[in-house]
């Protein structure tokens, strides 16, 4: 029969380091892959208006978005329709330096294929959605669509 030993202790084997870089990397690739990068860090409340014949844009890198609503932080900001463009609200006034500055930031070739895209909440009244397109054409920027999300116009 074998005899056990019990006074002696044993050690504890140390952790194999050799797969640990890959392991790293499987969770690196794994959370860029389901990580949705948000372009602009909304201050404004967007439900948008649904539609039936909807198209999807090709070049989203072509594309700078006007966000009109009202501010979610109404306390602070107030409950009247603003416009928003990138991270700050904006006046009306400021929307031909934003497109100038879209412009700028686009080659050449490119800058023909600018379009501008409304983000607007369906409860927006269409005076301030006015003024913005009267201000784009000010400035030459004719391309514009809206956002919106795929749905039944009754609903």
């Amino acid at each position: 029969m074998a005899r056990f030993r019990k006074g002696q202790k044993k050690e504890v084997p140390g952790i194999n380091t050799g797969s640990m870089s890959d392991i790293i990397f499987m969770f690196l690739f794994f959370f860029m892959v389901i990580t949705t990068i948000r372009e602009a860090t909304l201050f404004v409340k967007i439900n948008a208006p649904s539609a039936t014949e909807v198209q999807k844009l090709e070049r989203k890198n072509l594309v700078s978005y006007i966000y009109i609503g009202t501010p979610i932080k109404t306390n602070l900001y107030g409950s009247e329709s603003r416009i928003q463009l990138n991270d700050q609200f904006a006046t009306v006034d400021d929307i031909a330096e934003f497109i100038e500055q879209e412009r700028a930031a686009r080659s050449e070739y490119d800058r023909q294929f600018l379009t501008t895209s409304f983000k607007i909440d369906k409860e927006v009244k269409m005076g301030i959605v006015t003024d913005v397109k009267q201000e784009l054409r000010k400035v030459g920027a004719y391309k514009i669509n809206y956002s919106t999300k795929r749905g039944s116009v009754l609903n």
